[in-house]
């Protein structure tokens, strides 16, 4: 009835729709979150977050392409500062704008990616006493359009993102404590 071909094909076509089906399930929005105790106290982490020169000391996004071209813009640090930089291909091309901050607990951000894959995210820096220092939240949350939920289904983006994230907490940690 069928050749050998036109039953691969089917079944390609039917796996294929198998796994976009599944995808159109995923979650329509996506939280990334990682947490670092600092030995420092707020008033000294927050500057190293709120100013954005700062923060790209340690910021493993910016970090990995020794190339990047980042240029600043707004005042130096707090509400309305912002970068955009545009760099290899870890690194991509965008915006990013500190958009709410409120010394030394907060700090809102909107991250405006346009390559490799263009989104619109909110990126939150909680500072939070705890002892003698303060605990550290980084949290990217945004949509999560259909080719990103396709793309979850083979990549786990939150610990991909999330690896980053625990590396730049634990640089700027060792910048803190110093």
């Amino acid at each position: 009835m069928f050749d050998t071909f036109t039953l691969v094909v089917l079944a390609v076509a039917g796996l294929v729709g198998v796994i976009l089906a599944y995808a159109a399930t995923r979650p329509d929005t996506f939280s990334f979150q990682r947490m670092k105790h600092i030995a420092a106290p707020a008033e000294r982490v927050y500057p190293l977050i709120a100013n954005l020169q700062a923060m790209n000391t340690w910021n493993p996004f910016v970090q990995a392409d020794p190339a990047i071209k980042v240029t600043y813009s707004g005042p130096e640090s707090g509400t309305g500062a912002a970068h955009t930089w545009r760099g290899n291909s870890r690194v991509g091309e965008g915006r990013i704008s500190v958009i709410d901050a409120v010394a030394p607990g907060r700090i809102v951000m909107r991250l405006e990616m346009v390559k490799p894959m263009k989104a619109d995210n909110t990126v939150q820096f909680t500072l939070a006493a705890s002892g003698t220092g303060t605990n550290v939240s980084w949290m990217m949350s945004g949509r999560q359009p259909f080719m990103a939920k396709l793309m979850t289904v083979f990549i786990d983006c939150d610990k991909m993102v999330g690896a980053q994230f625990e590396k730049g907490l634990d640089d700027l940690k060792s910048i803190a404590e110093r």
